[in-house]
């Protein structure tokens, strides 16, 4: 089990994004953490090793990458995994047959698959309600709950959830409330500050940022879920490899200068979009047009690149998506490049239409995952595929 270290909690975000977890290399004082690429470790002797036996159970490069997640979180412990599916999945293993979980309506295509295909069939019951209304998770508590999980900014519609009334819920039902950080990221928002036990993230997003690896990872202040997490951990063995940690590592030292790109880069577009006759519908919290603009500025410290604009008309959507030069058509998010995407045929595919229409995802809404270039080329880029 991963704990935070004292030194990994001193200092500023921005100088414990760069140092938080950091190995101190005894052999030739390395400035990166070493990769530890190893299996099993050479014992002492019987019973006599130096905390380390097999690679499934501890890596350092592992630990390194945990406790530098956690401490830009303001967590007591991290737990990463081979991707962010398999932290949700370890996040589920938490609850038994018969609990009943209450999930936001507009969540990412596989986070409603595991949970529906996978979990659903196991005995776990799960209620999706739009979480724009807190009451509407009041509301949906049943006698067996024991999870609330939400995302916010929600993938890809950008609803926004509003963390301390929905955590204020939870603590008074006695409720463990969980919340994917993905879009936001620990610079510009911070769930355990505003009633969340238990934060994720995808770190193949914006973690890592330059989309090289896949895995995931997951948060916490309280002993008692680390505990059950490390043994889910070493149990199921959803580990990461010592590679993809570390460059998931590498990663989160710029966070905080790439969030601010992403971040000045997306309001820019989203200005722009705002503007142009194609787009029928723009979905960005950062503008003071979104519905939850008020809300977004008062828990978060930036809205980040991800913006989602409708343009009415399917045909129209699929051309500009094949006619982008610099936004390359991918799924994924959260990289220096930016990525165009179709939500309704690639993230979002396993979500029922009539559910994916209820909340407006249409089959001629786009995503943008807008990147670290120069603005101005990302504008021309765009205003060339639009037309």
């Amino acid at each position: 089990m991963t704990r935070l270290r004292s030194e990994d909690r001193t200092h500023r975000l921005g100088t414990r994004a760069i140092h938080a977890g950091r190995i101190d290399d005894q052999n030739a004082g390395a400035i990166m953490p070493p990769i530890y690429q190893t299996s099993t470790y050479r014992q002492e002797a019987l019973g006599l090793n130096k905390g380390y036996e097999y690679g499934r159970t501890q890596n350092p490069t592992r630990e390194a990458l945990e406790r530098n997640v956690a401490s830009l979180e303001g967590a007591e412990f991290g737990f990463a995994f081979g991707s962010g599916l398999a932290t949700l999945d370890a996040i589920l293993k938490l609850f038994k047959a018969g609990d009943h979980i209450v999930c936001g309506d507009n969540v990412y295509g596989g986070t409603m698959r595991l949970m529906v295909r996978v979990y659903e069939p196991l005995g776990l019951t799960f209620s999706f309600v739009d979480m724009r209304n807190a009451e509407n998770v009041g509301a949906a508590l049943r006698p067996t709950t024991r999870l609330v999980y939400c995302e916010t900014p929600t993938n890809p519609m950008m609803f926004l959830a509003d963390l301390q009334a929905i955590g204020d819920i939870c603590q008074a039902h006695g409720l463990l409330f969980a919340v994917d950080n993905t879009f936001a990221s620990p610079i510009f928002q911070r769930p355990l500050e505003l009633g969340a036990d238990l934060v994720m993230h995808s770190t193949t997003k914006y973690l890592n940022g330059h989309s090289d690896m896949v895995g995931g990872i997951v948060v916490t202040k309280r002993e008692d879920l680390a505990e059950r997490l490390g043994f889910l951990q070493n149990a199921s063995g959803a580990v990461p490899g010592p590679m993809d940690c570390w460059l998931a590592l590498r990663g989160t030292k710029t966070l905080p200068l790439r969030m601010e790109r992403h971040d000045q880069n997306g309001r820019r577009i989203a200005e722009w979009l705002s503007t142009h006759r194609a787009v029928k519908k723009l979905y960005y919290p950062g503008l003071p047009s979104h519905p939850q603009h008020e809300l977004a500025k008062r828990q978060m410290r930036g809205f980040g690149g991800m913006i989602s604009f409708d343009v009415g008309d399917a045909d129209r959507a699929r051309k500009i998506l094949g006619a982008t030069r610099i936004f390359s058509l991918a799924e994924s998010l959260g990289g220096v490049e930016s990525l165009i995407g179709h939500p309704a045929s690639q993230t979002h595919a396993s979500v029922p239409v009539a559910m994916r229409e209820a909340m407006g995802l249409t089959d001629s809404l786009v995503r943008l995952s807008v990147g670290v270039e120069e603005v101005e080329d990302l504008i021309e880029d765009l205003d060339r595929a639009i037309g």
